[in-house]
């Protein structure tokens, strides 16, 4: 049955009933490995479920018999997860990558083509260039300013159409914010499809989920998340979401059962703790996100700055945006007049704001893509998609924007002293040796 109330008042009490549990008001932690049947066949009935030899009866639940397989805490943070983008089942993962990891494994084998976005997060870029590809998974990456006839007919002269299984995508991209029509992805998807063979769609939702972006709505088969960022929020777990309809989850959630990567119990309490403050966390972020944007694009030193606020209204990207997305976000990425010098003489003057990887927690945190997140991609691809070395990423946090924008003003007038400093120091070590 659909819930009648809204997401963020369901986060407080969804999925769990405290009468089970001594009447607290809280899930307490289930730091347990395994669960006690209350007879052989009650687990005889459990591990037929378990392992897909049967249907579920109506109104049968799954028991609980080991947290490799399920466990309170695991199971209520699912139910909860399932209510902001609608989906009817949620597998919860360790990491953001083991999400992704499974999801690949699952749904492609040595043979088959994957199609992918450009650019895709450092990791995943690495496990479908380096891992998918030892392991005979070929895959085409595509730019966000292609079209889908550009795309279907590189698909085509790859000469493995016919093995074509899977479209991923990230939208917006990391680190550039690059949008990816999913509504697109579903034509390519049925274009290749067969009746007996389907293309499946994973999108990347992490930079506007969940509350920003549905992509289930739009035709996508999987949404994947790095809990890690907005839904944990605070900097201290990893973890990863996949969610989509019963099918697809009972094949991700089969596999995770083997290769055992779900979240401990005490990561999904954490996660459950984060979601009661989701909806205001993000809201703020996003608030004070436009106001440094604004403040950004009239900055001297800023070439560009690429935020879903900014978009030029004729574009095709803003097209995208006003059709899947509910808020510009919370994550800029901005180009700095210079280079690699430059940008770190920005981000080395920064106080407030940390200087650090991840995103989507209640700090700010900034970084520079092309040598950090997106070090291991080569030259030649950091070009194309937009990866330079004047490239920053800054995901903004809960602090008042005023002082944020105060510490991104300071650092860069300070960038631009230390440059001023560092060229009258050299013209005059050069009036030096030409005397």
């Amino acid at each position: 049955m659909k819930p009648s109330m809204h997401p963020e008042s369901l986060m407080m009490s969804y999925g769990y009933k405290p009468e089970l549990s001594e009447g607290a008001a809280k899930p307490p932690v289930f730091q347990t490995s395994t669960f006690v049947f209350h007879s052989a066949e009650e687990g005889k009935a459990f591990f037929e479920l378990a392992y897909g030899l049967r249907k579920k009866e109506q109104n049968e639940e799954q028991g609980l018999i080991y947290s490799r397989i399920n466990n309170p805490n695991l199971e209520i943070l699912e139910d909860r997860l399932c209510l902001w983008d609608q989906a009817e089942q949620c597998a919860v993962f360790e990491s953001g990558m083991s999400a992704i990891s499974t999801v690949l494994l699952e749904f492609l084998k040595p043979g088959d083509l994957l199609l992918y976005s450009l650019p895709v997060y450092g990791g995943t870029d690495h496990f479908i260039t380096h891992f998918l590809k030892d392991i005979g998974i070929e895959s085409i990456g595509f730019r966000s300013d292609q079209s889908k006839e550009e795309i279907i007919e590189m698909v085509r002269q790859s000469g493995r159409s016919d093995k074509l299984a899977l479209i991923y995508v990230e939208s917006p991209a990391n680190p550039t914010n690059d949008l990816i029509d999913f509504e697109m992805c579903r034509e390519i998807a049925h274009h290749f499809g067969t009746a007996e063979k389907r293309v499946y769609i994973a999108a990347d939702n992490t930079y506007m989920g969940p509350l920003w972006s549905h992509p289930l709505q739009f035709g996508v088969d999987l949404v994947i998340y790095s809990a890690t960022k907005y839904i944990g929020g605070h900097s201290d777990l990893i973890a990863g979401a996949v969610l989509g309809n019963a099918e697809v989850i009972s094949r991700v959630k089969t596999l995770r059962t083997f290769l055992g990567n779900m979240a401990s119990p005490h990561t999904c309490w954490l996660l459950l703790r984060s979601l009661e403050t989701l909806k205001v966390r993000m809201e703020q972020q996003a608030r004070s996100a436009q106001q440094i944007a604004a403040f950004l694009c009239e900055h001297p030193s800023v070439s560009k700055v690429h935020y879903l606020g900014c978009l030029e209204p004729s574009s095709k990207s803003y097209e995208i945006y006003k059709r899947q997305y509910e808020s510009p976000g919370a994550m800029i990425a901005f180009e700095i007049r210079g280079g690699e010098k430059e940008a770190f003489r920005f981000l080395n003057h920064l106080r407030l704001i940390k200087l650090a990887v991840s995103l989507g927690s209640t700090e700010s945190l900034i970084q520079h893509p092309a040598t950090m997140t997106h070090a291991g991609l080569c030259p030649e691809l950091k070009a194309k998609i937009g990866i330079t070395e004047s490239l920053i990423r800054l995901s903004v946090g809960v602090e008042h924007p005023e002082d944020l924008i105060s510490d991104i003003s300071t650092a860069l007038d300070q960038m631009l002293g230390t440059k001023a400093a560092f060229s009258q120091q050299e013209n005059c070590t050069a009036l030096e040796i030409s005397g």
